[in-house]
């Protein structure tokens, strides 16, 4: 078997500088007719009327990673509010997250009469 690849032309002199594309037809009507036709039937407009804004975006805060032994983890859906509020107590009292919660658990069973 041979190793060169058949050319599918006869002959290598093909010449193909006679060909050239050709332009697409302008068939259509321009914008503005097709503006007013749309605005005369009544056709709302697809394009959006002004950009959207963006959700305001919620402060970041700085990560808290400390190694304390804490090895499980705990989540739970809240409002925003009790979130900011919680972390108002961590930051206020100097605590950890983690140790923040240990602290409220330990408050709520003292006030439930079981610690």
């Amino acid at each position: 078997m041979s190793k060169v690849r058949a050319s599918i032309f006869p002959g290598d002199d093909l010449d193909v500088s006679g060909f050239s594309p050709e332009a697409a037809p302008d068939t259509g009507p321009d914008r503005e007719t097709i503006r007013a036709i749309s605005a005369q039937s009544n056709f709302p407009s697809r394009e959006p009327k002004q950009p959207r804004t963006a959700a305001p975006e919620t402060p970041k805060r700085k990560p808290r990673r400390h190694r304390t032994g804490r090895t499980a983890q705990f989540n739970a859906r809240t409002t925003p509010q009790t979130v900011e509020a919680f972390y108002a107590i961590a930051d206020r009292k100097g605590w950890l997250v983690g140790e923040t919660v240990e602290r409220a658990l330990a408050a709520l069973q003292r006030e439930l009469g079981e610690g």
